[in-house]
Parts: structure tokens; C-alpha cells; sequence
């Protein structure tokens, strides 16, 4: 996978847009509206495969680019989305993996957060 720096990449969608004109349509709400189309799009391409079909859809070059197509779109509005609003999505990201962490424990293991309640009432 090739690393790109996302802050560099949304400069480049707000470049575009801005040669454009079209930064008045880009508001939270449209980009949102916008969104889930793209995502659509996506499960479209998936709709009616059955469940082995879909894993192998990256096997066929004109399927794949389709899927590969989609997600640059569904990314981009994300990206242009969470510039509008000032979201850092990486940390986004990374603060609701660490909820769900603490939401969702490993089945077997001790739940670090108790263990630390434990003491501190000790």
C-alpha cells in the first residue's frame, strides 16, 4: 500500500474544488448527502454476489477498479467532510478504536480499566 499524507491530500481536494467554484456546495450537509451515495455506489457493486463472490471481486481487473473507484470516492467526500467541520479523522479514528476496545474486551482476558478501579478502591 503507498503511504500518503492526508492532510496533503485533503489540500488537493480543496485545491480542486476551489479552481472549480464549487467549495459553496461543499457544506456538511451536502458532503454528507454526498457520501452516502458514493458508499451506495459501492454496495451496489456488491449487492447481488453471494459471499464468496464478493471475496474474490479484486480477482477481476474491471471489477476491481470499479471497487478501487468507490472507495477514492467514498474517501474523498470523507476527507472533504471532515475538513469542512475541522475533524482530524486519524485521531477520530484512533480515539473510537480505543473505546471500542474498552467497550468490547478480548472474551478471556481481564478488563484492564477494571483492574484499575479494583485498586484504586482497595
Amino acid at each position: 500500500m503507498t503511504e500518503h499524507d492526508v492532510r496533503a491530500l485533503q489540500r488537493r481536494l480543496a485545491a480542486f474544488a476551489a479552481a472549480r467554484d464549487w467549495e459553496q456546495y461543499h457544506t456538511p450537509k451536502n458532503l454528507a448527502a454526498a457520501l452516502s451515495v458514493e458508499a451506495s455506489e459501492l454496495v451496489e457493486i456488491f449487492q447481488w454476489l453471494t459471499p464468496e463472490e464478493s471475496a474474490r471481486v479484486m480477482e477481476r481487473p474491471g471489477t476491481a477498479h470499479r471497487v478501487a473507484d468507490e472507495v477514492a470516492d467514498v474517501l474523498a467526500y470523507l476527507l472533504q467532510f471532515c475538513e469542512v467541520l475541522g475533524i482530524d479523522a486519524l485521531t477520530a479514528l484512533a480515539e473510537k478504536i480505543d473505546r471500542n476496545e474498552s467497550r468490547f474486551p478480548v472474551p478471556g482476558r481481564p478488563d484492564p480499566s477494571e483492574s484499575s478501579n479494583r485498586h484504586s478502591s482497595e
